[in-house]
């Protein structure tokens, strides 16, 4: 597996959006162009630590000048946040890689509906970019407590006109996911933020049977593991045919490792999707929160997939 590119980028702006989440604006400190990416798309923000974070692209993916994030403050969090928060400041540089997608979405013709909660706004508001350029159909929700709470509401409202819909709930204003899948039937639903909001979402899209194909979802969370018991299995290298046992309390990430076959990994709880890895044949159990139904039949997350008994892996 190749590396990726990590750049030494200069913070080149730090915004306050919200008492809780700050604006960042990286540039390549001698080039003026960085790698190109898609709207979903997100980058490794490598910390003093070793830590490595993942944050997605907030900017215009057809401005190549700076790459833009925005982070929100998790005290509670691994870290990673915290740091930003209170040592990035402009023009001091960071280690950044080149953006890597793993919410990519199709932009097929007919009508898209977007559905953002909290900083899950970040990936969408890149694909409002896109879709208010290209004068596409589309519909914004905006899931939130407060106005003067939720990061990029101006911008969005500038960017969407009266494609945008802010829910309120301090105001008592409440998404309903049934209502609105009943409204938007044939179109493609792409949805992002905590866990309480995707799960409401994709509940709803399970009870009236909506399309795999018209649904997309990113979170930012892992799954939770109540309920669900690890249990060994056998792992093939496809290529040299050499069979490693997996024990109920490793992980195949960290069995692979040992056995010196190392893949790039950060997060290691299923969410950043820098493990990612093939196989050709096994009853997989998925347990990330990165791939898509499609994605699943030929790839998973070793440091949290596991698997029934036997897994061939690409490798």
């Amino acid at each position: 597996m190749s590396a990726r590119l990590v750049m030494k980028l200069r913070v080149a702006e730090v915004t306050k959006l919200t008492p809780e989440i700050t604006g960042f604006r990286f540039v390549h400190p001698r080039r003026p162009r960085l790698p190109e990416w898609t709207a979903g798309a997100h980058v490794d923000v490598h910390l003093p630590d070793g830590a490595v974070r993942q944050y997605s692209l907030c900017g215009d993916p057809g401005d190549r000048s700076s790459y833009r994030i925005a982070v929100k403050r998790e005290d509670g969090g691994r870290g990673g946040s915290a740091w930003l928060h209170a040592h990035a400041a402009a023009d001091m540089e960071i280690p950044v890689s080149a953006p890597r997608n793993h919410f990519h979405i199709e932009t097929r013709e007919g009508r898209h509906v977007l559905i953002a909660g909290g900083i899950g706004v970040t990936p969408l508001l890149a694909l409002a970019r896109v879709f208010a350029r290209e004068n596409r159909d589309f519909a914004f929700h905006y899931c939130i407590r407060h106005p003067h709470k939720a990061a990029f509401v101006d911008e969005l409202r500038e960017l969407c006109g009266d494609r945008l819909t802010l829910w309120v709930s301090d105001e008592g204003a409440m998404l309903d996911p049934l209502a609105l899948m009943d409204a938007e039937r044939g179109a493609q639903l792409v949805v992002c933020g905590p866990a309480p909001l995707t799960d409401a979402i994709e509940a709803a899209a399970d009870q009236v049977g909506w399309p795999l194909e018209a649904y997309h979802t990113e979170r930012f969370t892992a799954l939770s593991d109540a309920g669900f018991e690890p249990e060994s299995f056998q792992a093939v290298i496809a290529s040299t045919g050499t069979e490693l046992d997996v024990p109920a309390d490793r992980s195949l990430l960290s069995v692979l490792a040992e056995n010196g076959i190392e893949l790039d990994s950060s997060c290691e709880i299923g969410v950043c999707g820098s493990c990612e890895c093939g196989y050709l044949k096994g009853d997989v159990i998925h347990r990330d929160v990165v791939l898509g139904p499609k994605a699943q039949r030929t790839r998973l997350m070793p440091c949290v997939s596991r698997a029934a008994g036997k897994v061939v892996l690409d490798l």
